[in-house]
């Protein structure tokens, strides 16, 4: 008939033996620069290494997102995010340094209000020690003490 090779192999599609994935992988401790209070951000899992696979590789690059208030133990600080890149790795530690940071969405919805104007920019900087970095900036406009006008737009130029 038509399945003859089933007789010769077997079943047919044989079930490949399922392994628990978690058993392949490792746990790292990541943790954030000098500046900061708390040092310890938290563990990230990688695969181990295993032939040309370098687990150190897979780590490298990564970013965490971390709360300012996380980093210094300052709860007035909640509403800035940190990113941190790993760049290092000693033994089971992951160092990591600046990335970036920003702001959480509920903290810029609280700054916008109706009948005001948003005022954003951005302007790329360079340092002494050539790090370059991308600065964003935001602005409102303010109702001035005894105005009687509904809105605080700005001018257009």
């Amino acid at each position: 008939g038509k399945n003859k090779r089933l007789s010769k192999g077997g079943k047919k599609g044989s079930k490949k033996k399922i392994t628990d994935p978690f058993l392949k992988k490792e746990w790292y401790d990541v943790k954030a620069p000098n500046p900061f209070k708390s040092r310890n951000i938290g563990k990230t899992l990688v695969t181990k290494t295993a032939g040309t696979k370098i687990a150190a590789d897979g780590l490298k690059g990564r970013v965490f997102e971390v709360s300012l208030a996380d980093l210094n133990g300052n709860e007035e600080d909640a509403h800035r995010k940190m990113k941190l890149r790993i760049e290092d790795v000693q033994g089971r530690h992951c160092l990591t340094s600046f990335h970036g940071m920003g702001l959480t969405t509920d903290k810029v919805r609280s700054l916008v209000k109706k009948w005001h104007t948003l005022i954003e920019c951005h302007v790329d900087v360079k340092t002494t020690d050539q790090y370059l970095l991308r600065v964003f900036a935001i602005g409102f406009t303010k109702r001035r003490p005894n105005q009687n006008k509904k809105t605080s737009y700005a001018q257009t130029s």
